[in-house]
């Protein structure tokens, strides 16, 4: 048997486990007060060795000494109030976080942007029929996101991928309130979605600018990591503000952070040390082509690329102002270029040219090769695609082509793209690549089929 009490340690060497019959008091070190009592070892006589015995007392007095020594300080401390045992609790009184109006210039804490903002952010439900079983009985999908309210009559935004496809959208608030949300509209080039509830006296956000976004700067996100931890914060760091990204096949620009991102955070908000909503949660580097594991990598749409799509939306339910060029585009290979013997490999080859297009109105022809955008270098249909997300329908830019008489600038005005061609011109730009040439999926503008950019569907 082991007994721990006062650090005593007695044993019993009996074979069958039992103590011994024999007690002894413990003299505790206050002086004559009875301690525990526990069994002792039946010893047998030995012949008395004196020399043995002093050099023994001499070693046991010396470790004695040394515990008595140590052993009392520590008694003082737990003595000192006459208890046994002496706990120390602080006592600073519960700390008060104001509630800060988001007025642009008040920099908050992250309590205060919290207190803030929670009231803000939205719980995304969503279910849809994912296919039917060996019965023919519909089976349901469920998933979940984020959100964040835009207008007190309950207009709130998100990313389109949390709200694709859905069949039924539940928003929970942070009071716990429930509504039915109606899908008002989306881009999925840019992966955003305007969901509206019917509700008064909702609290908005106050959006930011996120072009004042410097590398290093403190942001928070607040959502509903893994669709059931709802309304958490993480914090972190600015670690890139225009880092470019493909997302299952997509160009974006986004800011890279690393503050904790997860599944379920999708379409939630990232704030600044201000309380303003500088972007929205989208995706996450989760593991390398070698397949390791990565942390710390998280992106955020900035809202600045996005504003006027979205009030677009509200207002007309699709993105309008879209810019559009009226090409079919493809990434141009060496294949190619030898068959026309251009001097270029890189660039956007034109297949087709549609009449009356910005394009067309411009003066771009099939066969031009598309080598850069206001001095930007393209290489790739989504080099293309990511450049024509700086602009709006109605902008002017300066694109240099190139032909085999010699490369040529191009000034055009960008037209906006027709409602049905919204969700569909990539898409459809790249099977008329495959089906046309078959020259897409052999040059730079080939997707790894193991991107790892991905997104969040909770």
């Amino acid at each position: 048997m082991y007994n721990d009490e006062k650090n005593l340690y007695d044993y019993t060497y009996r074979k069958d486990g039992s103590e011994l019959p024999h007690q002894r008091e413990y003299v505790g070190p206050a002086g004559g007060q009875s301690g525990p009592q526990g069994p002792v070892q039946e010893m047998k006589p030995v012949k008395k060795n004196r020399i043995g015995l002093k050099v023994t007392a001499l070693a046991l007095s010396c470790a004695l000494l040394g515990g008595a020594a140590g052993g009392g300080a520590v008694w003082a401390a737990t003595r000192g109030s006459g208890n046994e045992s002496e706990i120390n609790v602080s006592s600073r009184p519960v700390t008060q976080v104001a509630l800060h109006n988001v007025d642009g210039k008040t920099q908050m804490s992250d309590a205060e942007v919290y207190a803030a903002n929670v009231n803000s952010v939205v719980s995304i439900r969503t279910s849809a029929t994912a296919g039917y079983n060996f019965f023919g009985q519909p089976v349901q999908s469920a998933s979940a996101g984020s959100g964040f309210v835009l207008s007190k009559d309950g207009y709130i935004l998100t990313n389109y991928h949390v709200v694709k496809n859905a069949e039924t959208v539940t928003v929970t608030m942070y009071n716990g309130d429930e509504y039915n949300a109606t899908y008002i509209g989306g881009e999925e080039d840019y992966d955003i979605a305007v969901i509206k509830v019917e509700a008064s006296d909702l609290q908005p956000v106050t959006l930011g600018d996120s072009a004042t976004l410097n590398v290093g700067d403190h942001v928070l996100a607040i959502g509903n990591p893994l669709g059931e931890l709802t309304f958490s914060m993480s914090g972190g760091m600015v670690s890139c503000v225009d880092r470019a990204i493909n997302v299952d096949g997509t160009p974006f620009n986004m800011i890279q952070t690393d503050a904790s991102i997860n599944p379920g955070n999708s379409g939630g908000p990232l704030f600044n040390q201000y309380g303003e909503v500088v972007g929205i949660v989208s995706a996450k580097y989760s593991q390398s082509s070698s397949g390791t594991t990565v942390e710390g990598l998280g992106f955020a749409i900035p809202i600045n690329d996005v504003f006027s799509m979205v009030k677009d939306i509200m207002t007309n339910g699709y993105v309008s102002n879209r810019p559009y060029l009226g090409i079919t585009p493809q990434t141009l290979t060496e294949g190619t270029a030898a068959q026309f013997h251009y001097d270029v490999t890189a660039g956007v080859f034109i297949n087709y040219v549609e009449p009356d297009s910005a394009a067309d109105k411009a003066g771009l022809k099939m066969g031009d090769v598309i080598t850069k955008v206001d001095g930007t270098e393209i290489k790739t249909v989504e080099d293309l695609n990511l450049a024509k997300k700086k602009y709006s329908a109605g902008d002017t830019a300066t694109l240099e082509v190139y032909r085999p008489d010699g490369t040529v600038t191009v000034e055009i005005t960008w037209g906006a793209a027709p409602q049905v061609e919204q969700a569909q011109e990539p898409q459809q730009s790249q099977q008329n690549q495959q089906n046309n040439g078959n020259y897409y999926g052999g040059g730079n503008g080939s997707y790894d089929p193991f991107d790892m950019f991905r997104y969040f569907f909770g």
